[in-house]
């Protein structure tokens, strides 16, 4: 109990007539428990006053260059006498360390001076050094040009010896031509004899002197070979130590749950290959900490603190889910026997409201899609426009949703009754013929009446389906925007996207280098709502059988 009391942190504010939740945290979609948010807010007031830290993460005034925030998380638990408290952690490390006052300490501390990681990184670091310096030694460099200029003198040579050949085949030639009209028959094969010889003998040298100059390019290259083994053999050994650390670090991350059950992460992930920092977010240190103290977990939150990412939409103070990539295999071992609340996006989808039909005709449809209704089916979703649409239409063809809305957005969409009307409506949309628009509710004011918004786009990898702005893998996203009426400190928006990326117009509102106003409600990019406040509200196309422009518009519910 003295262990754990140097983290058990006690309210500061009165919680007695804050009701228990029934079931622990869903971690990938939830509102905070007002416990856990006034936990929170807590910490939060303890970070204000941590100026160290603060200079690092990039919040206060002495901000250092190159921050990058945090990720923060508390968990309220319950010891065995019944008494309510809260754990604090962070992500990852802070100032070059696992350990500080009152935060949980790691599930495995990878820092440890006299730990196996350290020890052995630091045998990596020192092969890391020798292929360095191998890579660098002058007599290395100094092989490696002279092969080039070995190869360049014997080049030359060659050269040379078949110009003087060529040459001399040229004097052969006219030799014979005159001998022809000059010399007797006799004379002249005499002398063709003579001249053959001569082509042989000039063919031998040649070939004589390529011999002995592949022999000389190749002992410059057995010297430069030599090196290049030495140093592939340091980076086999460096590979297979690396490797070999790296299991040794999946087994010694080991995760309990509530019934006392271990895994390491090698038995969590199967066999795929663990993602870098896994084991190291904020989620897992609490509940691991938790169950080697026999305390109840009774709700979870985790927000963000500091300077945003780069690349992925983080907001100062703001509360997010934990990582799917990283933590979902972990926690899902780690809640395993809990009683969880629901997944509030499965719940969302089962009570879709009923799709609109806009206009219809015998070939295609425009339909008003309602918020929290799949495009298409998911992986554990059936209920979506594709899946409405085949049951309305069973005599239909091909696929019927000519383009997807996510499932958060409402708003116009195409729905093609046969599979020719589907093709021509999609090329409509690859040449960029089709003209549409969504109006939003940003959740502040940006600074700018309209613009252009240039950021691209790619899912990140350990976090699905939340894309990240990155100029190296990105695919390019391009969005107009214009401001529309500001109201009670919000913003009503029109976006015309140019490209129709995943999640495009949520990222360059929300994103600090696009308007840095998230939309209202969204629970990825911003603050969860009762909605996604986007919305398709209008959508023009050439009918492919009427031949007609068609332009055709439903105003947001909200």
């Amino acid at each position: 109990m003295e262990a754990t009391s140097n983290y058990l942190r006690k309210f500061q504010g009165d919680i007695f007539d804050i009701d228990l939740p029934g079931r622990f945290t869903f971690p990938f979609y939830y509102t905070p428990h007002p416990l856990a948010a006034l936990a929170a807010q807590e910490l939060q007031a303890a970070l204000k006053r941590r100026d160290d830290w603060n200079r690092q993460l990039g919040y206060g005034n002495q901000v250092m260059k190159a921050t990058e925030g945090k990720m923060f998380g508390v968990l309220v638990v319950q010891d065995e006498e019944g008494t309510i408290g809260y754990l604090t952690a962070f992500s990852g490390k802070i100032a070059e360390s696992n350990h500080h006052p009152g935060f949980v300490p790691p599930v495995f501390d990878i820092l440890q001076p006299d730990g196996f990681f350290r020890k052995e990184e630091a045998n990596i670091t020192q092969l890391n050094h020798q292929v360095e310096a191998l890579e660098k030694n002058p007599a290395y460099g100094q092989a490696k040009l002279n092969v080039q200029k070995t190869e360049q003198e014997a080049a030359a040579q060659i050269a040379v010896m078949r110009v003087r050949n060529k040459t001399k085949k040229t004097e052969r030639d006219q030799k014979r031509a005159t001998a022809k009209l000059e010399m007797t028959k006799e004379a002249y094969l005499e002398l063709d004899r003579q001249l053959g010889q001569e082509s042989a003998t000039l063919d031998r040298e040649l070939k004589s002197l390529k011999k002995a100059l592949r022999q000389k390019i190749q002992e410059a290259k057995i010297v430069v070979q030599e090196w290049e083994e030495k140093i592939n053999q340091l980076k086999r050994e460096r590979s297979r130590r690396s490797a070999d650390l790296q299991n040794q670090l999946f087994e010694a991350f080991r995760f309990l749950n509530i019934a006392g059950e271990e895994k390491n992460l090698k038995a969590i992930f199967g066999a795929a290959q663990p993602p870098a920092g896994a084991g190291e977010c904020a989620a897992p240190k609490l509940l691991q900490f938790a169950f080697q103290h026999q305390l109840k977990p009774i709700a979870m939150a985790e927000f963000w603190w500091g300077t945003p990412p780069k690349s992925a939409v983080r907001r100062h103070g703001q509360f997010y889910p934990a990582c799917r990539g990283k933590c979902e295999p972990i926690l899902g071992h780690m809640l395993k026997g809990m009683a969880i609340d629901p997944n509030p996006v499965l719940a969302e989808a089962s009570q879709a409201p009923a799709i609109e039909t806009v206009y219809e005709d015998e070939y295609l449809l425009v339909i008003h899609k309602p918020s929290g209704l799949l495009s298409v089916p998911g992986k554990t979703i059936r209920d979506s426009v594709q899946w409405r649409m085949q049951q309305a239409y069973p005599q239909a063809t091909g696929p019927m949703t000519v383009h997807r809305l996510d499932m958060s957005t409402s708003g116009l969409m195409l729905i093609a009754k046969t599979e020719a009307i589907y093709k021509a409506l999609q090329r409509q949309f690859i040449k960029h013929t089709i003209k549409k628009y969504y109006v939003a509710l940003l959740d502040g004011i940006p600074n700018q009446e309209s613009g252009t918004i240039d950021l691209p786009l790619r899912v990140d990898l350990d976090d699905r389906p939340r894309q990240l702005v990155c100029y190296e893998y990105g695919k390019a996203a391009r969005t107009h925007w214009l401001k529309i009426a500001e109201e009670d400190g919000r913003t009503r928006v029109h976006f015309f996207p140019v490209t129709g990326r995943t999640h495009q117009l949520r990222v360059h509102a929300a994103h600090h280098l696009g308007l840095n106003t998230p939309i209202v409600g969204d629970e990825l990019y911003g603050q969860p709502g009762k909605r996604l406040h986007l919305h398709a509200e209008q959508l023009g196309f050439e009918h492919p059988i009427l031949g007609k422009r068609m332009t055709i518009s439903r105003e947001a519910d909200f």
